[in-house]
């Protein structure tokens, strides 16, 4: 893949020792905090997330964009946990959240990073949802899996699932708030939490002021809308008044698509 152009990066973080590989695509460096939560989506130009209509509509959203699955596993290799909701589990049937599925071509790379982080082979994924409703037979519970859920939802899932994912439940209500999601994965020891959960887990966290960074790939694509519910925007369900600032730390572009990163400011 031929590198992203740089057209903006005032990260203060600091830098990765990226695989040689990883470095010449990013384009340079890549800082990143030891301690984050941080969120990634790609939205259309006119800001659709998701179609819940269409199957799998998040590839119709990115494009099919090579670059944007690229930076996706970047994303997925530096983190210690994966955060999924159970609307984005049943979108995604076969996934498994890891780098090197997004994006085979740069596996080694991927793992490399890993290894030099002293993380395990592959993220721990955490499946929130709060009814318990998750499809035992999916994939991603084979590996190391976690299932945030409620005590309804803890009894529900008991004895349903494979040996090597846990359950975890936080507590009698259905749904949960973001400081009470992130206090979780803390103390299981993640550090860095990568949001790939859809827009209203993200407001959610968002409310909480728990969000440090968002990804944003904005691909170049107008979905407009067919009525109320047929189109998911990036925040949904979630008065954030007042407004949750974003600072522009880096900006590259990929053909087509522009690759935004911002730290967030609590308001």
């Amino acid at each position: 893949m031929k590198p992203f152009d740089v057209l903006l990066d005032e990260t203060d973080l600091p830098p990765l020792d990226l695989p040689t590989e990883l470095a010449r695509v990013v384009g340079g460096e890549l800082g990143f905090a030891e301690e984050s939560v941080y969120a990634n989506f790609v939205a259309t130009l006119d800001g659709v997330v998701a179609v819940p209509s269409l199957p799998r509509s998040n590839e119709l959203v990115a494009g099919d964009n090579d670059a944007d699955r690229f930076l996706m596993g970047v994303l997925r290799a530096l983190a210690d946990v994966v955060l999924v909701g159970a609307g984005v589990l049943r979108e995604s049937p076969k996934s498994t959240w890891r780098a090197e599925q997004i994006y085979p071509p740069a596996a080694e790379a991927y793992a490399e990073l890993r290894r030099s982080l002293g993380l395990p082979e592959a993220p721990e994924i955490a499946v929130l949802c709060g009814w318990g409703h998750v499809d035992p037979v999916h994939p991603v519970l084979r590996g190391r899996a976690l299932v945030l859920t409620s005590d309804r939802g803890a009894a529900r899932l008991d004895g349903r699932l494979p040996t090597s994912a846990a359950v975890v439940s936080l507590g009698r209500p259905l749904r949960f708030t973001g400081d009470t999601i992130v206090a979780a994965l803390r103390a299981r020891g993640h550090r860095r939490i990568l949001s790939e959960a859809g827009p209203h887990t993200f407001g959610t966290l968002l409310k909480a002021q728990v969000i440090d960074e968002l990804f944003l790939t904005s691909s170049p694509l107008l979905a407009g809308d067919a009525g109320p519910g047929s189109r998911l925007r990036l925040v949904e369900a979630a008065d954030l008044l007042p407004p949750v600032a974003g600072r522009l730390t880096s900006l590259r572009r990929h053909g087509d698509h522009l690759f935004s990163r911002y730290a967030l400011t609590r308001p």
